[in-house]
């Protein structure tokens, strides 16, 4: 029998900030910790917030049976371009993939268009003779002959890794196994990743990169999670290690240090994991998940209990908002916008002497101006700090000391002085630029999947979310927020709420005339047995399930769309379910269909899954809340844009039912929900702080 974990531990190490949380058996919150990432040394500054958390609970390292990590080491070292050195080897003839890209630019009229950095240089492009053909027979055998001049030609280039993706290698990977055999043979150290393992879909162009990417951070990856083993083990942990995954799901140390592009994004998974489970739990089926940190904001749409979900994203944009200036990672992943606008965003003024925020960020060293760490650029928390939102003595539970001098001084020098302001008006104006890009993010992100932002609950959490929940909220037109419990670390609750999967998605072409349902069954089984071997490596013994999909087009259409297939082997009768439900959500997203036109199916996918935690039972806070004996503080109004007392109240002190008015600061120990004047604060059995808009306040 499977034994319940007795305490389970989720680190999720930010770009300013390591979240830590301990939870019980029974999902109850023990003990929670936001320390400043160290940058040289992640491993460190998860350490010490594991070591807080046990020791501020009276708990051991030998008690902790479960432990979820997620990081953005991964997204950073991509981003940041501190990878590997990588050499590519494709067919012969076909050296230039990444030269020619999509055969298009970005921006059509751009005289000086910035070409996306794809890592490896024509110089470090290698082919080999051989080739499969779209079915995966062989047309012409691997050259081993040519072995010796690559390896060779590899040692010359002083290369760590080797991205290899061979034609229709998804259809019949033998080439791309023997090649990796004989140069791992010849060159032990070398670092290989194959395209069929990392990304086995069809697209040349988009699996070379997402493989190359692979390849880039394996070296960096492995010594990481090989220390941080290492590291937590000689502390007492004897628990396996289970890593957060882009496709918001958990898998082992081993997988994470092969396929180390699934931790990419891993952490703001995690949040949009919370926020699906808060809608489950609040019967709440259309949210926007808005998680905004110290570095950025994230904003994912949940339908149904579940997070959008997409197989492809961009990273290191040459423009941050063009689609196509980025290099492309075909992998499953949460499908959410992330812009650089975090409590750390600098602020400044262009030379047109408009205030600019983000997305260059003060991180976690030095930080913002009131952190007193050497920071001299003005920040988002800065505004914030001189806008009266943030108690001085208790922020980050009191051990980062704030100077709210150096707030205003350093928004006065590089805001306020250019545009002939006073603090005040500086500090507003930051705080509006900042919301208004959040907002329109959403808005944006809201648009191109064909939904509104209007009838949405907005669940806000990490470290700032809360504190600009209805100044965002407001832009965007939602006019309901919840926050739930310990939201300044919601992305690592979320770790603890995710089940331990995996998705594999495969090219195989058919079109619906000439599905071979036997043979596709066979398919699916060879996938899913893949998947289950890897699930079963973290959840042993757990009862598993599937979910599986097809993604479907018109022929001669480029881009597929996604349709959900039974869990259990299709019969000739499905066939004609497919094509109803395909024509039923291609009439949704383009309000019609397209009578007559052949029926394609580009790729299958199959997702194996441990169970989730159970929802969490309704706990009232008994007692009452006494709102007329409040705490006032001098906050400035964003509605009126006069300073105001509101009131402030420790959310622990805050009962079942009450009613908070706003302007008011319900403070906690790793964040501050503010709620606007024209916003009420309730609190509800679960101890979710719901804030509705209540526009009758300001008349």
């Amino acid at each position: 029998m499977h034994q319940t974990p007795q305490l389970r531990l989720a680190i999720d190490i930010g770009g300013t900030f390591t979240d830590t949380v301990l939870m019980d058996a029974t999902h109850t919150v023990l003990a929670t910790t936001k320390t400043p990432t160290t940058p040289d040394q992640p491993a460190l500054g998860a350490l010490q917030g594991a070591q807080y958390v046990l020791q501020s609970s009276g708990k051991t390292w030998r008690e902790i049976t479960g432990f979820v990590h997620g990081t953005t080491l991964a997204t950073n070292a991509l981003i940041e371009r501190r990878g590997a050195r990588v050499a590519s080897i494709t067919n012969e003839g076909f050296r230039d993939i990444l030269e020619i890209a999509y055969e298009r630019r970005y921006s059509q009229y751009a005289i000086n268009l910035e070409k996306p950095d794809l890592i490896v240089p024509r110089a470090r492009a290698f082919t080999i003779r051989g080739r499969m053909d779209v079915a995966g027979h062989e047309l012409t055998p691997l050259d081993e002959t040519a072995l010796p001049a690559m390896v060779s030609a590899l040692k010359d280039a002083d290369v760590d890794a080797v991205a290899i993706c061979l034609l229709h290698a998804y259809a019949n990977p033998a080439h791309e196994r023997r090649l990796r055999d004989l140069l791992t043979a010849a060159l032990p150290e070398l670092v290989v990743s194959v395209s069929h393992e990392v990304s086995p879909e069809a697209r040349e162009f988009d699996r070379l990169c997402t493989t190359i990417a692979n390849a880039y951070i394996q070296p960096l990856m492995a010594r990481y999670l090989t220390d941080l083993k290492s590291l937590f083990s000689a502390e007492g942990l004897n628990c396996p290690i289970l890593m957060m995954t882009a496709g918001g799901g958990m898998t082992t140390l081993d997988t994470a240090a092969h396929l180390p592009i699934r931790l990419v994004e891993s952490g703001p998974a995690g949040g949009a994991i919370l926020a699906a489970r808060l809608a489950r739990e609040t019967d709440s089926r259309d949210v926007l998940s808005f998680d905004m940190g110290g570095t950025t904001a994230k904003l994912c749409l949940i339908d149904n209990f579940r997070a959008q979900t997409a197989r492809k994203f961009e990273i290191g944009r040459a423009e941050r908002f063009v689609k196509g200036s980025g290099m492309p990672v075909r992998i499953p992943v949460i499908e959410m916008i992330e812009i650089g606008a975090g409590g750390g965003s600098i602020a400044a003024v262009d030379r047109l002497g408009r205030i600019t925020v983000g997305p260059k960020s003060a991180g976690s060293e030095p930080g913002p101006a009131a952190f007193g760490k050497g920071g001299t650029e003005p920040t988002v928390t800065d505004a914030d700090v001189a806008q009266g939102l943030i108690d001085e003595g208790r922020f980050a539970e009191g051990r980062l000391a704030i100077d709210r001098t150096a707030a205003e001084d350093a928004v006065r020098r590089n805001v306020g002085a250019a545009l002939s302001l006073d603090v005040a008006e500086a500090a507003q104006g930051v705080s509006d630029i900042v919301t208004e890009s959040m907002a329109s993010a959403g808005r944006m992100h809201a648009v191109e999947s064909g939904k509104d932002l209007g009838t949405r609950l907005m669940i806000a959490f990490g470290g700032n979310g809360p504190l600009h929940a209805t100044r965002v909220a407001r832009r965007a037109g939602i006019s309901r927020i919840l926050v739930p419990r310990d939201p300044g670390v919601g992305s690592a609750v979320g770790f603890l709420y995710a089940p331990v999967s995996f998705e594999i998605i495969r090219s195989r072409y058919t079109t619906l005339d000439a599905l071979d349902v036997d043979d596709l069954n066979r398919f699916f089984d060879a996938m899913a047995q893949e998947a289950e071997g890897v699930v079963r490596a973290g959840a042993p013994g757990e009862t598993l399930s599937q979910r599986r999909l097809a993604f479907m087009r018109y022929h001669g259409q480029g881009h597929e769309i996604e349709i959900p297939l039974p869990d259990r082997p299709l019969t000739p009768s499905d066939i004609q379910d497919l094509r109803t439900g395909f024509e039923a959500e291609y009439s949704r997203q383009f309000s019609r269909t397209v009578p007559g036109m052949k029926i394609e199916v580009l790729n299958w996918a199959v997702s194996v899954s441990a169970p989730s935690p159970a929802l969490s039972a309704a706990n009232p806070q008994s007692g009452t809340t006494d709102c007329n004996s409040l705490e006032k503080r001098d906050i400035l109004c964003e509605v009126t844009g006069a300073w105001r007392k509101a009131a402030v109240i420790d959310r622990d002190a805050l009962t079942t039912g009450a009613q908070i008015s706003g302007p008011a600061l319900i403070t906690e120990p790793q964040t501050t929900t503010f709620v606007s004047a024209d916003f009420t604060a309730t609190l509800d059995a679960r101890g979710n702080i719901w804030l509705d808009q209540n526009s009758e306040a300001l008349s």
